[in-house]
């Protein structure tokens, strides 16, 4: 008798032990399954993707997201738009996958968060307002009281905080860095932006136009029915671009910048002796 007992035991505890061990399976991968998964439904085929690949403390990223991307709520274009937001910018995958971000260790905390809220608040009207409310602070130059928008819009920090501490936010930053690292052709400032997987470059900020080209519909929008579709106003041809640009552009800039003086160095000596 005690040994049927005792084999019952054993079978309920080793039954118990086999849905832990499942469960903690999942949780553990529960980080980037989520990621992975994506069902489009029908009418999802017919809109426009829009990515933005930024980073949370160039102020150009800031900018763009906070004066710049709303547009698509205001004009109701959203409704034919699935906009990505990919928070990694230019950082950079050093030894024992440390991350380094360009504006210090503040972006490397708030790229997680958001990453976290992407990942914690998978639909759009969930992420983007505790994003956008970051980005306005960061605007501001306020960006260490990031914490209160979780009181400012009535969201639990405790997801948020769970996917930071366990390691999560890191993985899926990582995930980011693979994405943003094999983008072709490879991005050279943020904010990048991509419309059906095309970079804008430094048009980026014209991102309304190239949408209404793209849309395929025959029902065309409210918002892109007085565009011209100008994808180079001349109005920027002469102005500084607004860009945090990586560590390869700016050496490629300064190559070019001593290129060019040495050049100018050259024709100047040639010229006073001639």
């Amino acid at each position: 008798m005690d040994c049927r007992r005792r084999a019952s035991s054993i079978s309920l505890l080793s039954r118990h032990l086999s849905l832990l061990l499942v469960t903690s399976i999942l949780t553990a991968n529960s980080c980037s399954a989520s990621r992975k998964i994506s069902v489009p439904s029908s009418d999802q085929n017919e809109k426009v993707t829009l990515a933005l690949y930024y980073e949370t403390l160039c102020p150009y990223c800031s900018n763009f997201i906070v004066n710049y991307l709303t547009r698509l709520f205001d004009t109701g274009l959203i409704s034919v738009v699935d906009l990505k937001l990919v928070p990694y910018g230019n950082a950079k995958i050093r030894s024992n996958n440390t991350i380094t971000c360009q504006h210090g260790p503040w972006e490397c905390l708030l790229n997680t968060i958001e990453s976290c809220a992407i990942h914690v608040w998978p639909g759009l009207n969930e992420h983007f307002p505790f994003i956008y409310c970051i980005e306005t602070l960061v605007y501001e130059g306020n960006y260490t009281q990031w914490e209160s928008c979780f009181e400012k819009l009535g969201l639990d920090q405790t997801p948020i905080t769970n996917c930071y501490n366990s390691g999560c936010g890191k993985e899926l930053e990582l995930q980011y860095a693979e994405e943003t690292d094999n983008l072709k052709p490879p991005h050279k400032f943020v904010p990048w932006v991509t419309v059906d997987g095309e970079p804008l470059g430094d048009d980026y900020r014209n991102f309304i136009s190239y949408i209404c080209k793209a849309y395929k519909s025959t029902k065309v929008p409210g918002a892109c029915s007085s565009l011209s579709f100008k994808t180079n106003p001349k109005e920027k041809e002469n102005s500084i671009l607004p860009v945090c640009c990586t560590e390869e552009t700016k050496n490629s800039i300064l190559s070019q910048m001593r290129s060019v003086i040495a050049s100018w160095i050259r024709q100047v000596y040639m010229a006073a002796y001639v």
